[in-house]
């Protein structure tokens, strides 16, 4: 276990910060407001909003309307004090956007991959990262201090050890043991934070979807591969190594369809987009979803089994943590209507009795951008969060005195 910081005024007045901060994120609130919510006592609250206001990381916006005597000024994030990049690393390109403070996106940048060698990945994030570096410059005026670019956040599939940035294994290149966020770091000079990429479709639905204010969620992503992130009692669980979340390796058919991961049964061998094309006789995932919404019973009859195994999964999935929410994402999620129908039926019948009582499961067909969006929102995240280890000093954040 890392050794957290001795005990300071200097660190309690981070944690506070971090309090406060962490209630602007949700949206305009007023100084007595904010004590109520973080229990914190008027004076100190009006001393920490102080120093945010002098650093220029919040800003007052408006006043309230009021019951009766002084209206209260209600305060907000200042979205361009400040920048982060996100990028999500797909098979064949990169696909980045600069965020302000608000993970609202101000620009993007993409660049195609040759190949998916350590050393082609590296450079085009680096390309993208330049262009995007620029580009906050521009958007913050360009005067003599232009609001800073904190960090980057990068998405990929596979088993990552977020704490060190170290990719263990990626699930579609030959990558083991690569110390990605050095190497990034290295050539970009800036903080870089590698993560699962269903843990970035996470980010976004705590930001900006039905996950937002959910402590127990829960969200599936289905395409290619099947992923899943969790947010457990509110916190974003990765597992001991970062390989939580291997969900579409779950063995749900004994001695089944070989999976490309080696074994036999996998949930994906059965209901990803490979094992549909191979099913229906289709080429690509647009023709088997047209033959199916044509009629074609094959490929009806296709879309119906997946959603009826990705049903069960998903219920023995609520029989094991019970989630308030479940999320469907993706883009095998272009094909909802085909499976929802077969999914939610055998969700039913999967789930323990009583605990599909009050839970909910949201369909959102987030696109590629969304994920880099979610990626520039991991590290938004840890922006907004005190240093609370030593070997955290040099961590980029807004709960730090500016200098």
């Amino acid at each position: 276990m890392q050794p957290v910081r001795v005990g300071s005024k200097e660190l309690i007045r981070e944690i506070n910060s971090s309090l406060v901060l962490g209630e602007l994120r949700g949206g305009l609130v007023s100084r007595t407001e904010l004590a109520k919510r973080t229990g914190l006592s008027l004076p100190t609250v009006s001393e920490i909003v102080a120093e945010l206001i002098g650093s220029g990381v919040i800003e007052e916006r408006e006043t309230a309307s009021s019951g009766g005597g002084r209206r209260p000024v209600l305060l907000g994030l200042k979205p361009d004090a400040g920048y982060v990049i996100g990028i999500k690393v797909t098979e064949t390109r990169v696909i980045a956007v600069l965020t302000d403070l608000n993970a609202g996106i101000v620009e993007r940048a993409t660049a195609s991959l040759g190949d998916d060698d350590v050393a082609t990945v590296v450079r085009a994030i680096a390309g993208v990262v330049k262009k995007l570096r620029a580009a906050a410059s521009r958007h913050s005026g360009g005067g003599a201090r232009p609001s800073p670019v904190y960090g980057v956040g990068v998405g990929l599939a596979g088993v990552i050890d977020r704490a060190s940035g170290v990719v263990r294994h990626a699930t579609y290149a030959d990558w083991r043991d690569v110390d990605l966020a050095g190497l990034l770091t290295k050539r970009t000079g800036l903080p870089v934070v590698v993560d699962n990429d269903v843990n970035t479709l996470v980010a976004n639905e705590q930001w900006f979807g039905a996950g937002r204010g959910v402590s127990d969620v829960a969200v599936v992503s289905i395409g290619r591969g099947v992923g899943l992130g969790m947010v457990l009692d509110g916190r974003l669980y990765r597992g001991a190594g970062g390989g939580a979340g291997e969900f579409g390796h779950t063995k749900v058919v004994a001695d089944g369809p070989l999976c490309d991961c080696g074994g036999r049964g996998c949930l994906e061998a059965l209901i990803g987009e490979p094992a549909i094309l191979t099913a229906t006789g289709s080429t690509t995932i647009e023709q088997a979803v047209a033959a199916a919404r044509g009629g074609d019973q094959t490929a009806v009859d296709v879309f119906d089994q997946v959603g009826r195994t990705l049903g069960t999964a998903v219920g023995n999935l609520v029989n094991l943590l019970n989630p308030k929410l479940i999320v469907l994402a993706g883009e095998g999620t272009r094909a909802s209507n085909l499976f929802l129908p077969g999914f939610e039926e055998a969700l039913q019948l999967a789930v323990f009795d009583g605990l599909q009582r009050e839970l909910d499961v949201v369909v959102d067909d987030w696109d590629d951008e969304a994920w880099a969006q979610g990626a520039a929102g991991l590290f938004l995240g840890e922006l907004f969060q005190p240093n609370l280890r030593p070997d955290e000093a040099d961590r980029p954040s807004l709960t730090k005195r500016s200098a």
